[in-house]
């Protein structure tokens, strides 16, 4: 059946030559078949891997990259964390379509990736790969989503991609923001919202980088038909740079660029009302009619301090900000002062999407060892079979597909300042082991190595299980657990917090920052319970502010499962236990296979079975 699938998919690519496939001819995906067949010579029924770069090729193809991979990561890391559940994994890629940056999903779904090579190092030119979202994307300089069987080659029909391309600061081609998921459930509408939240994501990258480039000049941010631009100009008002949407809105050249053509050609407004961080202006066009508001930012070395040079700043600003007016938060952060610089573990609890990783970031910062570095791993997010040399490190020539230099390991990484493992209750017994023996002698022996490496980390943890019934129940180690919780802190859920409106508020100024709620809107986001938390309020929003009109979010735009409000979380529970029984059913009531099935260990089964009062034959 799948070799009659495959063999049908490439008649329907080779009838695009002759114009009788059944899609439009003139659509982008047809258009790009016929270039793979026509230009490119390839045969959509090769199989095979993608081409794939060696550590070293690598390195070397990245090199030009660094200082864009580094201000592109904050946001690669957000979209890889919103998009995670759904499967995505999420790329990076330079301007020949080799991925340089990966952030692969959990479990099943990052084999599924792994196993088919989609991850750094894999070159998806359309040249070579033929129709694919990262291929394509790059060769036409728009965004695409290709879906499933639009891809040219039958091999890759399981997947959908959806791809935007990113600018530099001086809008020439960088490179494209890839995300790429495997799930058969999801239908096309689904991977279009998931575009949209890639597109925005780009956006704010380009900004980044923008900004980056041009830190030691003004920097006027313009509104357009097509999204605001980015001017930069220095303390004569001469434009030295402009974004792409900036120089398409104006009609500025690289020509007139170099020759330091004046602002006010362009635009005028009061410069010295600009004195802030990033102020709000009146803009005009060069002929005085309005263009909107604008912002104005002052080179960094402008920047007045926020802080009288009288007045400390204090560290723990950042974790009294997340602890907002919630009183069990304030509560913690008020004992998280009073260990001050002890080096005490702390374990973190939580929902998934409750921002764990942000908690443990500024737990970071108020450290004595702010200035080294926070290194995170995500057990969950890694395979089993990857996690033991990620985290301890290896010499050369370990195992086979080694490095050549051998690494580090994130522990080694971390020494001196932060490792953050999330969803620690996902690690394996036999890590947990390892683990246990490197905070016990503070040293850590990479795979292959003659002796080991001494370390000085603060260790912190995070997890949505309960590790003391696991460790009851002997599916986490005991003695590790103790050891992990030096200090523990629960996180609430969203729907928990004592000021959960004044969280949305702000993230809504975060996420949709030209736009504002109506009425409807707000109530529809006040009540909902968000099972997703943090991560989906920042989802629905930014969503919402890619497709309002007019600058006002209508409850239409926001993208919110039905879940009923408060009320309707008692279904959460109901809809796992008929999960379960019907998991226990179609497996004759053996837990074991259920479990697997479930992707549950076993442990937590039985104590799901239990809690929810479930009969079973075993």
């Amino acid at each position: 059946m799948a070799s009659l699938s495959a063999s049908n998919h490439v008649a329907r690519v080779l009838s695009v030559a002759n114009h009788v496939a059944d899609v439009d001819a003139s659509s982008r995906i047809a258009n790009s078949w016929r270039r793979c067949l026509v230009s490119h010579k390839l045969d959509p029924a090769r199989q095979g891997p993608p081409q794939t770069l060696t550590e070293a090729e690598i390195r070397h193809v990245a090199e030009p990259m660094e200082e864009t991979i580094r201000l592109a990561t904050p946001e690669l890391d957000d979209l890889a964390r919103v998009l995670r559940d759904a499967g995505y994994c999420v790329n990076l890629a330079d301007v020949n379509a080799t991925m340089l940056f990966s952030r692969l999903p959990g479990e099943a779904d990052a084999k599924m990736f792994l196993d088919w090579k989609i991850y750094t190092g894999s070159n998806f030119a359309e040249t070579f790969e033929g129709t694919n979202g990262l291929g394509t994307a790059l060769a036409e300089e728009k965004p695409i989503l290709v879906h499933r069987d639009e891809h040219f080659r039958a091999q890759w029909h399981m997947f959908s991609c959806a791809v935007a391309p990113l600018f530099d600061q001086a809008g020439r081609l960088a490179g494209a923001v890839n995300i790429t998921s495997c799930r058969e459930d999801l239908e096309r509408t689904a991977h279009q919202l998931a575009l949209a939240v890639t597109m925005e994501a780009t956006r704010r990258m380009e900004g980044a980088i923008f900004r980056g480039h041009f830190r030691n000049a003004w920097i006027a941010t313009v509104p357009g038909d097509g999204g605001s631009g980015l001017l930069a100009y220095d303390d004569d008002r001469r434009i030295v740079g402009a974004c792409r949407s900036a120089r398409a809105l104006l009609g500025l050249t690289d020509g007139l660029i170099a020759s330091g053509i004046d602002l006010s050609r362009y635009i005028k407004f009061d410069h010295h009302a600009a004195r802030g961080a990033d102020e709000v202006v009146e803009l005009r066009r060069a002929d005085g009619s309005a263009l909107g508001q604008g912002h104005v930012a002052p080179p960094l070395r402008a920047r007045p301090s926020t802080q009288r040079r009288d007045v400390p700043v204090d560290r723990f600003d950042s974790l009294h900000r997340l602890a907002g007016r919630d009183p069990g938060l304030i509560k913690s952060v008020k004992r998280l002062r009073s260990i001050g610089d002890h080096n005490l573990p702390v374990l973190l609890y939580g929902e998934t999407g409750v921002g764990k990783d942000v908690f443990a970031r500024a737990i970071h910062a108020a450290s004595n060892r702010a200035r080294n570095h926070y290194v995170a791993l995500n057990c969950a997010a890694m395979p089993e079979s990857l996690i033991d040399a990620e985290l301890f490190g290896y010499e050369a020539g370990a195992f086979t597909g080694a490095r050549r230099d051998g690494s580090k390991g994130l522990i080694v990484q971390a020494d001196g300042g932060t490792l953050f493992l999330d969803e620690i209750g996902d690690m394996p017994i036999a890590l947990q082991t390892r683990l246990l023996r490197v905070l016990e002698n503070r040293e850590v022996w990479p795979l292959g190595a003659l002796k080991p490496v001494p370390v000085d980390i603060r260790l912190i943890s995070a997890t949505h299980r309960d590790l003391g019934r696991m460790a009851e129940e002997g599916a986490f180690r005991a003695d590790l657990y103790f050891r992990l919780r030096g200090m523990e802190v629960r996180l609430p859920a969203l729907r928990e917090r004592a000021d959960r409106d004044d969280i949305i508020r702000q993230i809504a100024r975060e996420e949709a920052p030209d736009c504002r709620l109506s009425d409807e809107a707000w109530a529809l986001l006040a009540a909902y319970p968000y099972p997703g938390n943090m991560r989906q309020l920042r989802h629905v929003l930014r969503l919402a502010g890619c497709t309002a009109e007019d600058g006002v979010i209508m409850d239409a735009d926001l993208d919110l499962p039905p879940f009923g409000g408060r009320a309707a979380e008692p279904d959460l529970a109901a809809a796992e236990r008929a999960t379960i029984i019907e998991a226990l059913q179609k497996h004759g009531g053996r837990v074991t296979e259920a479990a697997r099935a479930l992707k549950l260990s076993r442990a937590t089964l039985y104590r799901k079975i239990k809690q929810l009062k479930i009969e079973t034959a075993q």
